[in-house]
């Protein structure tokens, strides 16, 4: 498996972590789960920007290259 794909792949793992989650938050009114899953929210679409701009560096090296 290329990084590439590896890449892609943790992408497609995170984002769906990340709906599960937005699924949960939909029907939880629990303060402290509200609190957890907005946080874990956060991390992982801080991990999504990551992974897409590391994308987006190696496009560009390589449309240079």
């Amino acid at each position: 498996m290329s990084q590439r794909e590896a890449n892609l792949l943790c992408l497609r793992d995170t984002l769906e972590h990340l709906s599960v989650n937005q699924q949960r938050l939909e029907w939880t009114e629990d303060m402290e789960a509200i609190c957890q899953l907005t946080e874990s929210m956060i991390r992982d679409l801080v991990r999504c920007q990551r992974m897409c701009e590391g994308l987006q560096r190696r496009y560009r090296l390589e449309q240079v290259a």
